[in-house]
């Protein structure tokens, strides 16, 4: 990503991540669909809200793999293999250690968190039983992201599209097999989840181990300094901070929403699943946006970096704006792949939703693109400044919001005011500190 065409790179590397993620999200959608079309609208909510606390802990295992694949890149771009190596044996001890500490305290403690976001009792035994067995696949979820942030800092993201393909696939005949034919409600689906995550763990991890040969190890390259423990735990601490922040406020805002009732639940779950889906090109843009500016900071060519901001704002703005106009048009049609037509109530408050959200995409577009460029360039400080303000933002205005005439709609308006307000500091940031102070950017610091 050191030579040629910025946008052309940068969309070359992120299709396939695109792609890949679209494949990741089938997991939950099609669990979704399933559920909500063939147990009812009940199992519906209870799949929803349950995402909400699963994404919020998965997010932390995320945000750190993300993290020390930033460090992978900026090594990968100074050509620093030794320390590239170094780094990864770190990540490992590391952000395994985490997992498994995660999945322990999460499982022993599920009655507890599902009390705190408000679980309406009449979901809370099926929330559980789906929980305790997604839970359980957090050690798949540290193998494959952490190998497919290596592989994306080395620029192959094709390989984690493969392997989505084939566990996404698996995915979805497992969901028909276990919750239609089977009748294991809930459970079904969180089994067909769990099984196919191991399958794309398993497949990365394989590939990483036989094809990438330049990180071979030997016994001399298993060691932990103290510069790279320091730097894999800025990074991956840094950005799971971001990243975990960013869905603890989607989850206080699941919390309120499990207030108004399973209709409410139900409608917001399907409008969350459509969001997720709509915008997510533009999040995975920004991800392969990262990789860009970190391989580019390494090897120092901060030129490069200021072309593709500007590359990146022009293919935001066109894809948003394409995706809104398509979402506002078919918005009822999307919610009946969620419930049947006969759920009024929960169509009707799904399209009100989806109607309010989808016009601002491009504000979220534009949020996604200044988390890849502070990370890219190792402000991640400034990452978790901005997902601060915008989901602070949202929450605080849900809450007040939804206590006005409002009602839940005070919730979807909160949302879109929050990116704004974040890309509002994304500019100044951008112009103050970054515009014209290029050179005060350290090579793997936060800032010189």
């Amino acid at each position: 990503m050191t030579k040629g065409n910025p946008s052309k790179l940068i969309m070359r590397f992120a299709l396939p991540m695109i792609l890949g993620n679209i494949f990741q999200q089938i997991y939950n959608l099609v669990d979704t669909i399933i559920v909500g079309r063939f147990v009812g609208a009940d199992a519906l909510a209870a799949v929803g809200s349950s995402f909400a606390i699963i994404t919020f802990i998965t997010s932390i295992i995320i945000g750190l793999a993300m993290g020390v694949g930033i460090l992978f890149a900026q090594f990968y771009g100074a050509k620093e293999l030794e320390r590239f190596k170094e780094s990864i044996v770190v990540s490992v001890v590391f952000i395994g250690g985490i997992t498994v500490m995660l999945m322990v305290i999460s499982i022993l403690g599920i009655d507890v968190i599902l009390n705190m976001f408000n679980m309406p009792k009449e979901l809370f035994s099926s929330s559980k039983d789906y929980l305790i067995i997604i839970l359980f696949g957090l050690a798949f979820i540290f193998i494959y992201n952490l190998a497919t942030a290596l592989l994306r800092a080395i620029g192959d993201s094709k390989r984690p599209l493969y392997f989505l393909i084939i566990s996404s696939i698996i995915n979805v005949v497992l969901d028909l097999v276990f919750v239609i034919n089977f009748g294991l409600g809930v459970r079904g689906a969180a089994y067909a989840t769990i099984i196919a995550q191991g399958v794309s763990a398993l497949l990365a991890f394989i590939y990483v181990v036989k094809n990438v040969s330049f990180i071979k190890f030997k016994a001399k390259d298993i060691r932990i300094s103290s510069t790279t423990l320091k730097l894999v735990i800025k990074y991956s601490v840094l950005t799971a901070v971001q990243q975990s922040i960013m869905n603890f406020g989607i989850l206080m805002v699941q919390g309120l929403v499990n207030k108004f009732g399973v209709t409410v639940m139900a409608a917001f779950a399907a409008g969350v699943k459509i969001d997720s889906i709509a915008y997510m090109p533009v999040q995975d843009f920004g991800n392969a946006f990262a990789t860009y500016v970190a391989q580019n900071k390494g090897a120092e060519k901060l030129d490069r970096i200021k072309e593709g901001v500007k590359s990146t704002i022009k293919t935001i703005i066109i894809f948003c704006l394409v995706t809104s106009t398509l979402i506002l048009i078919f918005s009822r049609y999307i919610m009946l792949l969620f419930v049947d037509k006969s759920e009024v109530e929960v169509i009707a408050l799904g399209v009100e939703y989806i109607s309010v959200v989808s016009i601002f995409y491009v504000l979220i577009g534009f949020l996604f693109m200044f988390y890849g460029l502070y990370r890219g360039i190792g402000m991640l400080n400034m990452s978790i400044i901005l997902t601060i303000v915008s989901l602070g933002t949202r929450v605080i205005l849900a809450y007040v919001l939804s206590e006005t005439a409002l009602g839940a709609r005070g919730i979807w308006w909160s949302i879109p005011i929050g990116w704004a307000l974040a890309d509002l500091l994304g500019v100044i940031a951008y112009r103050k500190k970054l515009g014209k102070q290029w050179s005060k950017v350290a090579k793997y610091g936060v800032e010189a």
